[in-house]
């Protein structure tokens, strides 16, 4: 199958070349302290320690080189990829390739397509319980939303926006358990630092199809963003909307907090569990979608990969083609579905997603110097308010595309 690109001509990567950008400060300093961190937090094999050591020193001079766990389901995959930018270093790769390519490397490191170990484990972990009256208050809400029918639309705004900012919640930039990080409390917040809003268009849409609608929910991060987005995926089955829900998710650790299968079913066990009563009521009917394949659970190596939105393999296309809406989360989505690309921020979004196989909304709060659809007064506004807000977490953008 051919490629589709977007309607507008492509422009170049983000590169950690690129000095005095959150993409160079990226490559050059985080990953190293993430590398640093799964060594602290973990009791890892001295060859699995090793391995970190060697990952850490070649950060951000020494060029990429291939994968060795050649048995992982992944790894002629890498092999391309790799390919692709040899020689190259970790500064002069596209930054997504880098990002991509060093979680997948700690993937290597510890050995996880043998041992099943996920270096990040305790960070999630305590995403969930560090957020326990967090996660009260919107299994309470979800409960009187449920019942309340005749204020659905309400309650689906609400469920959207909830989904979105919890994206906040970014275990590769604020860690569990540390002071820091954006959070908007009241509703009022939230709707003041939106660069876009497209919740309504979205509602509109799903209400006008006159029947449950089959939804594909491209996840983003474990923890309490992960819980939000069941309380979305929830209320969509629930109330009706949708008849079916088909979550993407990750086919091993990576970006720290994005959630694999197994997070989603220890997710939904931990709120049957954990009281109050409407969060194990929450979980009960998530586990009861699961069984009745309601609510269904997949992965592909696609989601781990450095590939844009428009080199999406043939079978992920044809798999989210019938879907009535693909609901995107979160920062690094976004950046997949924009290529991670120098686009004008005030291009239309439509026009650079243009390529994708179904109607899509993105849900993200910007923690990346790449956007679409902003207008340009807003932007000039953004620039001399808060001029870190490309990559401090405070924005978020609801884009509906049709």
């Amino acid at each position: 199958m051919p490629e589709i690109l977007p309607r507008l001509p492509v422009p170049p990567a983000l590169r950690g070349a690129e000095v005095g950008t959150f993409a160079h400060h990226t490559v050059a300093h985080r990953l190293p302290d993430i590398a640093r961190r799964v060594l602290r937090e973990n009791d890892l094999p001295a060859p699995a320690v090793e391995r970190l050591h060697a990952l850490i020193e070649e950060i951000p001079d020494a060029p990429v080189r291939p994968l060795t766990d050649t048995n992982a389901p992944d790894a002629a995959d890498w092999q391309r990829y790799v390919a692709a930018v040899e020689g190259q270093s970790w500064l002069e790769v596209p930054w997504f390739f880098a990002e991509t390519y060093f979680y997948r490397r700690i993937v290597e490191a510890v050995a996880f397509f043998e041992t099943g170990h996920d270096p990040f484990y305790d960070q999630k972990r305590r995403g969930l319980e560090t957020t326990q009256e967090a996660i009260g208050a919107l299994a309470e809400r979800l409960h009187h939303g449920l019942a309340d029918a005749a204020r659905h639309r309400e309650h689906l705004t609400h469920a959207f926006r909830q989904a979105l900012w919890g994206n906040q919640a970014d275990l590769s930039l604020w860690p569990a358990g540390e002071e820091g990080g954006p959070q908007h409390r009241d509703e009022a917040a939230q709707t003041a630092h939106l660069l876009a809003d497209d919740t309504a268009a979205v509602v509109d849409y799903l209400g006008a199809l006159g029947r449950p609608a089959l939804i594909d929910v491209v996840a983003d991060n474990a923890g309490f963003e992960l819980v939000g987005d069941l309380c979305l995926i929830d209320y969509l089955l629930s109330s009706g909307q949708a008849a079916s829900v088909r979550m993407h998710l990750k086919l091993h650790p990576t970006f720290v907090s994005d959630a694999l299968v197994r997070d989603v079913e220890a997710t939904i066990a931990y709120l049957r569990r954990t009281g109050p009563a409407a969060v194990q009521r929450l979980g009960e009917r998530l586990r009861d979608h699961h069984r009745r394949g309601r609510l269904l659970l997949a992965r592909h190596p696609y989601w781990t990969s450095p590939l844009s939105g428009w080199e999406m393999p043939t079978p992920v296309r044809a798999f989210l083609a019938p879907a009535d809406l693909v609901i995107s989360k979160g920062d690094a989505n976004y950046r997949r579905w924009l290529g991670d690309r120098h686009w004008v921020f005030s291009l239309p979004f439509d026009q650079v997603v243009s390529y994708f196989p179904a109607p899509l909304v993105a849900l993200r709060t910007v923690k990346a110097e790449v956007a679409a659809g902003i207008p340009p007064e807003r932007l000039r506004r953004l620039d001399e308010a808060d001029p870190d807000w490309m990559t401090n977490g405070h924005w978020g953008l609801i884009q509906f595309v049709r």
